[in-house]
């Protein structure tokens, strides 16, 4: 096999360093987004369901661009997505300064901020990445999805700290602004395209792919589509709703900030920690185990209404969750082509907004209704039931096609030894 040097090299390394602070920077939104929540509730006169529509907006808009930026990326390289998205979000936070309504304020963050804006800078770097290591892909991949988790980890305390001096709509205006002049720069730093994969020299063939699944392309984008909705549906109550129930608990929208700082803190270490696990037993076992992890976590949510009690159960659910968003992109990585890595893991990543958009509707929906979160907390707990199946049932796909692929690797070299 022909293997190009720059996989794994320091071509690579300087590449993900690239992306993950560009990710860092323009992901912001999926979190300011949340913090901001009980202010625009406050302003605009709205109950807790309609307040989080901007999230649901968002999240949507995330979805929708993931797929387009995706496909960008695989036709013009992941500079055009990446340079697409600072414009956006620099529009994005004079749109936002000016909003007159929930709607409109919804708006610009679901087409400008999220859309065309942080779906950009998101998936398509993951992508990219991916095509720049062999050897440790999982931990590269892993350190790319940790960019919006560094940007969760800073940028809703530091928002926070805006709201409370300065204003909700200048804050952001100093957002976008800010997040475009710096993003451009290190774009443009993006503009060689990746490695080629390795090929096989003449008079070779390629090996089987040892972790394909034996399932069509469509059922299997099908299944890890539902997989990443699930998960995130899941996920979403304590994300989403995390700032707000710290507000209804008496304990106020700072401390929420903080709590979901360290929520993202620790996911950080977690998808580095499932990064390195990803490298050794592969995407689906990962995705089995994180789906484990985080059923647990939602679960110790239930009793935990103390201050302390939260700041701990949040520091566990994101050092039990952080895994699960990277297992899909790696999974796609170990059964679809390079030149499709852009759409697919788009594809893959996009469902887990959508996941998140649904999540955090029926959250409040379920507030407003109870009046508490602790239905919310049990919908979240059934729904990662339904994801970790999913996983289970990949897990069994996994096992079964790959003793098929030794047991006729077994027949033809007993034939050959016939011969």
């Amino acid at each position: 096999m022909m293997r190009d040097s720059r996989l794994d090299g320091r071509a690579a390394w300087t590449r993900l360093a690239i992306a993950l602070l560009i990710s860092m920077i323009g992901s912001a939104p999926m979190w300011t987004v949340v913090v901001v929540l009980p202010t625009v509730q406050a302003e605009f006169g709205t109950l807790r369901a309609g307040a989080s529509l901007p999230y649901t907006m968002t999240m949507v808009g995330f979805m929708v661009g993931g797929v387009l930026m995706g496909k960008l990326s695989d036709r013009f390289g992941v500079m055009v997505p990446v340079l697409i998205g600072a414009t956006s979000i620099g529009l994005g936070g004079i749109a936002t300064y000016f909003a007159p309504s929930l709607f409109t304020f919804g708006l610009s963050y679901g087409v400008l901020l999220s859309c065309f804006g942080a779906a950009a800078v998101f998936s398509p770097l993951i992508a990219d990445v991916s095509l720049w290591f062999e050897k440790r892909r999982g931990i590269a991949m892993a350190l790319a999805a940790s960019g919006n988790y560094f940007a969760g980890a800073f940028w809703p305390t530091l928002l926070q700290w805006g709201i409370s001096t300065i204003g909700w709509r200048q804050a952001h205006l100093i957002m976008g602004i800010a997040s475009f002049l710096t993003i451009v720069p290190l774009a443009l730093l993006l503009r060689t395209r990746a490695p080629m994969p390795a090929v096989a020299a003449p008079g070779t063939t390629a090996p089987r792919n040892p972790m394909a699944l034996g399932l069509s392309p469509n059922v299997l984008q099908t299944l890890i589509i539902l997989a990443g909705i699930t998960c995130c549906i899941a996920m979403a109550m304590p994300q989403v709703h995390i700032v707000a129930y710290c507000v209804d608990l008496g304990f106020g929208a700072a401390r929420g900030a903080q709590m979901l700082s360290v929520m993202l803190a620790s996911g950080i270490a977690s998808r580095l920690i499932f990064g390195f696990i990803m490298d050794r037993i592969g995407g689906v076992r990962t995705l089995v185990l994180s789906s484990l992890l985080q059923g647990i976590a939602l679960l110790l949510f239930l009793p935990s209404d103390g201050l302390m009690a939260l700041f701990l159960v949040s520091f566990m659910f994101g050092l039990f969750q952080g895994g699960l968003v990277p297992c899909y992109a790696m999974i796609v990585r170990e059964n679809f082509p390079p030149s499709q890595a852009g759409s697919r893991v788009g594809l893959a990543l996009s469902s887990t907004m959508v996941g998140m958009a649904i999540g955090g509707w029926m959250a409040g929906a379920l507030f407003d209704a109870t009046g508490g979160y602790t239905a919310a907390m049990w919908n979240g707990i059934a729904w990662n039931l339904v994801n970790l199946s999913i996983a289970l049932g990949l897990l069994w796909r996994l096992r079964a096609f790959s003793s098929r692929v030794v047991s006729l690797g077994g027949s033809e070299n007993a034939t050959q030894k016939r011969i």
